[in-house]
């Protein structure tokens, strides 16, 4: 098949057919790509033959992913997970290194190819564990945040390996040698950059309220970073990673996140695929034995030192060997490293293609594997289960999310400091992101009405959201969105005039919030104590106003579509008010 419209055809078609069932039987995205690339490449259908070509473009999607993650570790959380980063995390890389170079060392490599090749191994895929702990419900349990650390200590891990590969190629590659010394100033500059000019430009273009232009910025910055090491001979990933680091505390990274997302989803699914188009099936054919040993050495391995990790911190034998298993795969970075050290001749291609199967079997092979523990080791009293831990869950996210920061919102923000009660910030407005910054709390800039940001910014773990957004028809849309996606969530809006308050109360929302009513009622009630009126007379004069009103508003929205029957409880009303108000005056008097 020829012509770029064909092969982006046969690219989807494959992705959509076979995605969907892998998922359904439990065995993750990846692994679907990767049969979907084995299905349309030269050993399938043959329906793309320059899998090379398409590897090279697709690469592309794993400098958007290496961006993502260095724009969500921000010091401040790795900082608090220094512990669990450190000592669960740097103990299962450093031992399953040194065990699966060993191992590859007595099955004949020299020690540099076994170095590259063990270290790599030793990481796991952050996309399937993770997709494995959301199914499972066990994502915000001691053992999911215990496996979460050691996937982001392997995620930080991939620049120091990017780097370990040209070493152990060394001059004998024939390939151009980094230039450190200019990595090292290139990445002092951006440094610098991202403090005193990112930031800054960013908010310069947030005021333009332009979203194509912040996702072309995003697409500019991965782009123009990955470039820069490149030239430097240095990895492509290295400055895409820089770069998302620079940008983890900047109050424009969700939104820098949800705009990259779908070109990194996209493209890192045509780089599996492409990796599925490269892979030799010949060599599964030639060599079982020995592929199906490398394979149960690699799941062994990694669980056992897992399984031994779990023993000392004095686990449960079930529950440490169910995490182990969890994490006994190989990753989806084993290719972007396995492809990166064929390039530098450290490792042959028949030595690739096969780490490339047994990774994408390991893949195929852990769920089967955890459903079959489960099955055959079931656990006898789950209440009494324990984990990797048994410290509480973390409660780290606010249970308050304020949506718009402007004059209204900003009322709400001091009171909640003065009660030391935590809140996330929501707003499209530079300015205003500035503020909350100087509240000391957390803040996300971007569209309220996106899906995306409020689940970003954690709207389901929160208990209260203040909708204090100023656009009418923003607010209609955002409080649908909520009250779809997070029907349990309350929500409390403001609402402009009296047909805003309406239309939000047609929404389902119980507590609508008129702007301007509780400043006229102050405003009338120290208006009437100025023209001689006793003050308690007053208040109680501006309190029956309000309960009447507010009454009205209830029995009014019943009927707010029938013009007649509007004016005909407007009237009502006003009598209502009159005859209260006179009986109130005349009690004082």
């Amino acid at each position: 098949m020829s012509g770029f419209f064909p092969q982006a055809l046969a690219l989807l078609a494959a992705a959509v057919l076979l995605l969907p069932l892998f998922q359904r039987l439990g065995l993750g995205s990846i692994l679907g790509y990767l049969v979907a690339g084995i299905a349309i490449g030269p050993l399938g259908l043959g329906l793309i033959p320059e899998a090379e070509q398409v590897l090279h473009f697709a690469e592309l999607g794993v400098v958007m992913m290496l961006f993502l993650v260095g724009l969500e570790l921000a010091p401040n959380q790795l900082w608090a997970q220094r512990k669990r980063l450190l000592g669960l995390g740097m103990s299962q890389m450093l031992l399953s290194t040194v065990l699966l170079c060993g191992f590859f060392w007595i099955w004949g490599q020299s020690w540099q190819p076994a170095l590259a090749v063990g270290a790599t191994l030793a990481l796991s895929s952050t996309a399937f564990a993770v997709q494995m702990l959301v199914e499972t419900n066990q994502l915000g349990t001691p053992q999911g945040r215990n496996a979460f650390s050691i996937l982001l200590f392997q995620d930080l891990a991939v620049i120091p390996l990017l780097l370990l590969l040209p070493a152990l190629a060394g001059n004998s590659a024939g390939v151009e040698q980094p230039n450190l010394g200019l990595g090292v100033l290139a990445l002092v500059l951006m440094v610098l950059a991202g403090r005193y000019l990112l930031n800054p430009w960013l908010g310069w273009l947030a005021k333009l309220h332009n979203r194509e232009l912040m996702t072309a910025t995003a697409l500019l910055l991965v782009l123009g970073a990955a470039e820069l090491m490149e030239l430097l001979h240095l990895s492509m990933g290295l400055g895409a990673f820089v770069a998302g680091m620079l940008l983890a505390n900047s109050p424009y990274r969700e939104q820098l996140d949800t705009d990259i997302q779908p070109f990194k989803g996209l493209l890192l699914g045509l780089f599996f695929i492409a990796i599925g188009m490269t892979m030799d099936l010949h060599l599964l054919v030639q060599a079982p034995l020995a592929i199906a040993l490398l394979g149960v050495s690699l799941l062994a391995i990694k669980t056992l030192v897992l399984v031994v990790i779990g023993l000392v911190m004095k686990v449960r034998l079930r529950n440490a060997v169910l995490f182990g298993l969890l994490l006994s795969q190989g990753g989806e970075f084993a290719f972007v490293l396995f492809t990166q050290a064929r390039g530098l001749g450290l490792l042959d291609a028949e030595t690739v293609g096969r780490l490339n199967l047994v990774v994408a079997l390991s893949m195929g092979a852990t769920p089967l594997l955890l459903k079959l523990v489960r099955r055959l080791w079931p656990e006898a009293r789950p209440s009494d289960a324990r984990s990797m831990d048994d410290e509480p869950a973390p409660h780290g996210e606010p249970q308050v999310i304020v949506a718009g920061f402007g004059r209204f919102g900003q009322i709400i923000g001091r009171i909640l400091v003065s009660r030391r009660i935590p809140f996330t910030a929501m707003d499209s407005n530079p300015d205003h992101i500035d503020t909350v910054r100087r509240f000391g709390n957390e803040v996300y800039f971007g569209d309220v009405t996106r899906l995306d940001l409020l689940q970003n910014a954690g709207v389901e773990h929160a208990r209260v959201m203040v909708l204090a957004i100023d656009d009418v028809d923003a607010s209609l849309r955002a409080a649908r969105l909520i009250r779809e996606h997070f029907p349990d969530l309350i929500l409390i809006a403001r609402a402009r005039d009296r047909h805003h308050a309406y239309s939000l109360m047609a929404e389902g929302i119980e507590h609508v919030v008129r702007e301007t009513l509780d400043s006229s009622l102050r405003a009338a009630q120290v208006t009437l104590t100025q023209m001689g009126v006793p003050e308690t007379t007053a208040i109680d004069l501006v309190r029956t106003f309000r309960d009447v009103d507010e009454r009205l508003l209830r029995e009014q929205f019943a009927h707010r579509d029938q013009l007649d029957k509007l004016i005909e409880l407007s009237a009502r009303g006003r009598e209502e008010l009159s005859s209260l108000l006179d009986a109130s005056r005349d009690g004082k008097d």
